[in-house]
């Protein structure tokens, strides 16, 4: 089992794009990661900065303020993300110790780019920390390159597992912060080994410890859950073998078709465009139409699921997936196929193919696009082909 740890850990560090030596998993759903960085990083009356833009910001923000955080909030309208410089200019008005912001948040289906908060955060001394779980695998992420300190995900979305295991990185400031709180529990404690006064407040979810738990010293800290270790291993071993580019494409290119598919069904995006998630596509209900009732009538009819929202969008929009083992051409088609006659029997006037022929048209348009691309190079002559 100790084992297949340190297997897990190399193959997480090609799916996080990192060479952080703490790159592990914490047992549990991804709220799980969510609460083991943030109750390990923060100690009460940290200044920590929430940039908000969906159900899952507000989730950060909670979840700070139970771990005694002074937490400050700047919010986006639903369906937009901020600029760099509206962060910057938050970090510079409150001066936090933790930047914690959500990377995709699929409540809104919105990707907060992060590419240039790493410089920022360095600039201003802060701990960069960010939740992936709706997005790793499914769109582009690069921790090391972007600056990452703290990073949390699940395997339920495009890693394409079952929930459970909380895949997480911590860049070395990160476990420099962490282990200035470690505190060893008495029971396993030994000769030298550290102890404070104001110990990180869960014992579960202590980092510090979690990480000598997988690291040489083997702390007997908990029993992993093997379970989830051995699907955790798998889902980071069939992404690996893919290619994490190449996964992040197949989501592009069939949420992309997907996308086109229920425009072509007359439905209206929600959101930036811009700035979608590859993996997710909210569309706004049509008026007349009941979207529970096309939502129940999709899982018994045909055992398809698409979500509903939350907060300000509850009611209001539909959000379809296309993520994981789920991002591939026959589900998309089939979906849009469904949903086409779902909403033709609900009263919506929808024309006979139109959602399918437009992802048709996509696919073809991305063969073309990669037909281009691998334009076939000359065969080498004789000669040419010994000089090489």
């Amino acid at each position: 089992m100790t084992a297949y740890m340190t297997e897990t850990m190399g193959l997480y560090r090609q799916v996080f794009k990192t060479q952080n030596e703490q790159t592990l998993l914490v047992d549990g759903t991804s709220r799980a990661g969510i609460e083991a960085a943030m109750v390990s990083m923060i100690e009460p009356g940290d200044r920590v900065l929430v940039p908000v833009f969906g159900r899952f910001g507000h989730l950060l923000r909670e979840i700070a303020e139970r771990c005694g955080a002074e937490v400050h909030v700047i919010e986006a309208e639903w369906g937009t993300v901020f600029r760099p410089e509206q962060i910057e200019q938050a970090i510079i008005q409150t001066r936090p110790k933790i930047l914690a912001v959500v990377h995709g948040d699929t409540s809104t289906t919105m990707a907060q780019p992060l590419d240039e908060l790493g410089a920022i955060c360095r600039k201003h001394d802060v701990i960069f920390y960010t939740d992936v779980t709706a997005s790793l695998a499914g769109n582009l992420f690069e921790a090391d390159a972007w600056g990452l300190d703290a990073v949390t995900a699940g395997l339920q979305k495009c890693l394409a597992g079952p929930s459970g295991s909380a895949p997480a990185t911590f860049s070395a400031k990160a476990v420099d912060l962490i282990n200035s709180r470690k505190s060893i529990e008495a029971g396993i404690r030994s000769e030298g080994d550290e102890v404070t006064a104001t110990p990180i407040r869960s014992n579960y979810f202590d980092l510090a410890m979690i990480f000598d738990y997988w690291g040489v010293k083997r702390l007997n800290h908990h029993t992993e859950a093997t379970s989830m270790l051995y699907g955790s291993r798998e889902c980071a071993r069939l992404l690996v073998e893919e290619g994490i580019d190449e996964a992040v494409e197949r989501h592009r290119m069939h949420g992309g078709a997907m996308l086109e598919g229920l425009r072509g069904l007359g439905l209206t995006i929600f959101g930036d465009e811009s700035h979608k998630m590859n993996n997710v596509t909210a569309v706004f209900i049509p008026e007349g139409v009941s979207g529970d009732a096309v939502r129940g009538e999709l899982l018994d009819d045909f055992g398809i699921e698409i979500g509903t929202s939350f907060g300000p969008l509850h009611g209001k929009v539909w959000r379809i997936g296309t993520m994981g083992y789920n991002a591939r051409k026959d589900t998309v088609l089939t979906t849009l196929a469904a949903l086409e006659q779902v909403l033709r029997r609900a009263g919506a006037n929808v024309v006979g193919g139109s959602g399918v022929g437009a992802a048709y048209d996509f696919y073809a348009s991305e063969s073309v696009v990669d037909a281009a691309v691998a334009e076939p190079q000359a065969t080498p002559t004789l000669a040419e082909s010994l000089a090489l």
